[in-house]
């Protein structure tokens, strides 16, 4: 009896020194990466940088390029889908309903960079991401970005040098605008004084978080940055309600 009574307190403090939440508890993200057009130098260190943020908030991330992880039930075994530098048609239309249903049955969705030049055909699509890629100025242009909350500036505007996004319209009307851009620190820019470059949104019951920052991988070094794709993967993720 003493025995069987001795093991039961290991077992208990076995149990209690034991971590309450690890990444199978949180779940997991798929980090999809395919390109049917340009295709990004920066994308392994995005990928890098994308697991190691999901890591640290304890998720688990699958990587892949391969459409045909977007079936219904596949699906279904993500909190959020990234698209990390998409470009052009990456999805059939059998993979495309998929992704629609997972996005109303509560899922999120992460677009990064070139997540915006993807799928011109589909606009359901581009109601998720929220823009579509127009143009960009002629190789990095340095400006500095500027946070915002509830459409007013919201802390310290930070420097960035990147290929700088002109999207086909302003999506301020459709979404929570996050972060813009100063086009009058560079040449190129075709959107005026209200550019956005990060923004969120609700679509169809699901989540959606977008930024135009991350060609240049030299932005995947910069403390801002990591800070704007960590409440990203965050929000996206469902592990926070405030984008």
């Amino acid at each position: 009896m003493r025995g069987i009574a001795l093991a039961s307190c290991l077992s208990l403090l076995a149990t209690l020194c034991t971590p309450i939440a690890s990444a199978q508890d949180a779940g997991r993200i798929l980090i999809f990466s395919k390109t049917a057009k340009f295709r990004h130098d920066s994308i392994p260190l995005a990928i890098k940088t994308l697991q190691q943020l999901a890591e640290e908030q304890g998720l688990q991330a699958d990587l892949s390029e391969d459409a045909a992880q977007f079936t219904t039930d596949n699906l279904a075994r993500y909190r959020a889908v990234v698209f990390a530098s998409t470009t052009g048609d990456v999805l059939d239309e059998t993979q495309q309903a998929a992704f629609e249903h997972y996005i109303g049955n509560g899922g999120g969705y992460m677009g990064v960079h070139a997540a915006a030049d993807t799928e011109y055909d589909w606009p359901w699509y581009g109601q998720l991401v929220g823009a579509w890629f127009r143009n960009h100025p002629a190789g990095l242009q340095s400006s500095h970005v500027q946070p915002e909350r509830d459409s007013q500036p919201n802390g310290t505007s930070w420097a960035v040098r990147d290929e700088l996004y002109n999207y086909r319209d302003n999506p301020r009307p459709r979404v929570q605008v996050l972060a813009t851009v100063d086009e009058s620190q560079y040449q190129g820019g075709t959107m005026g004084k209200d550019h956005p470059i990060s923004w969120c949104h609700r679509v169809d019951g699901g989540r959606s978080w977008y930024t135009g920052l991350g060609h240049d991988a030299s932005l995947y070094d910069m403390p801002q940055f990591l800070a704007q794709l960590r409440q990203g993967l965050r929000y996206a993720s469902g592990l926070s309600g405030d984008c």
